[in-house]
């Protein structure tokens, strides 16, 4: 009887677990942690750090578990989300919102009253413009719907440069742009390999309205614009020559699988471009921050 409790409690929790899409949020925390340290010269003050970064996770987990809800039908007719907890009826949607919502409430308590309220007003926008104008509308509208979309989804450098400065500065603007304008090759290379699903469920995205090859371009020239702006850190003095060097091989990367995914005829590099998206945003804030702090670590061996 123990043992049957356990693994119920045990399997229950891994679904709410699931409903907050950790490897998203995973990614949301870690850039706005980054868009916190570049904010200030030295250390970030620790309430802010740890009640800035438990709010902003919190609500971004409140958004998604949102999306499981109002996507649900969506979901179960596609191969890569059949398995989540309300296909499957592990979960329903009464359970799902009433955790959304307090995970939801939780979030905003926690930014208002231990962060700011302006890191609140903004996290607040960000939710609602991915759990509802995304989700609820754009998402079925129009196949610019990432892109459009995108803004909710670039905002946590933002969310995390307020929660330390409690202001909204040039160089959490320049985070933003470098988020929004990945987002679109991001995303669309994932849509490419998934385009059979979405056109099942009527999703327009954008392979499924234009085309692979009119798909495959916008990607090469979402990516050649983004080589551009992932260099205005370094244009601008934001960042020094480490960031340039890391983000001159990045972007090398980004177009050469651009490149394959145009010219090419391999279904795999959909995938392959997809998975070396999330590679790369995760190793260009890593530049940015190693680079930040480079001259007080220099400073400890002179």
């Amino acid at each position: 009887m123990s043992l049957s409790v356990t693994t119920s409690t045990t399997s229950a929790f891994a679904d709410y677990f699931e409903l907050c899409k950790p490897k998203v949020v995973v990614l949301i925390v870690f850039t706005a942690v980054v868009g916190m340290f570049l904010a200030v010269p030295g250390m970030v003050p620790w309430d802010s750090l740890i009640f800035g970064t438990l709010g902003i996770g919190l609500a971004a987990s409140s958004a998604a578990a949102i999306n499981h809800v109002v996507d649900q039908k969506v979901d179960a007719q596609m191969g890569r989300t059949s398995a989540r907890p309300l296909p499957t009826g592990h979960l329903n949607s009464r359970q799902a919102l009433v955790f959304a919502i307090s995970l939801g409430v939780i979030s905003m308590a926690m930014l208002v009253f231990l962060v700011n309220p302006l890191t609140a007003f903004l996290t607040f926008l960000s939710l609602i413009g991915y759990a509802v104008v995304y989700t609820m509308y754009l998402k079925r509208a129009t196949p610019q719907n990432i892109v459009i979309g995108g803004a909710a989804g670039a905002a946590p450098p933002v969310l995390g440069w307020a929660a330390v400065t409690g202001q909204v500065e040039l160089g959490a603007l320049l985070l933003f742009l470098i988020i929004f304008i990945w987002t679109p090759p991001h995303f669309w290379a994932l849509a490419i390999h998934r385009r059979n699903d979405y056109a099942k469920t009527d999703v327009p995205m954008l392979p499924v309205t234009h085309g692979v090859e009119f798909t495959q371009l916008q990607i090469l020239l979402y990516t050649i614009l983004l080589v551009v702006v992932t260099l205005m850190p370094f244009v601008l003095g934001m960042s020094g020559v480490f960031y340039l060097g890391g983000v001159l091989v990045l972007d090398a990367g980004f177009v050469y699988y651009a490149l394959r995914l145009m010219f090419g005829d391999d279904e795999r590099v959909a995938m392959q471009t997809f998975a070396y998206s999330i590679i790369y945003l995760t190793a260009l804030f890593t530049f940015l921050l190693v680079d930040h702090y480079l001259p007080a670590i220099q400073s400890l061996f002179v």
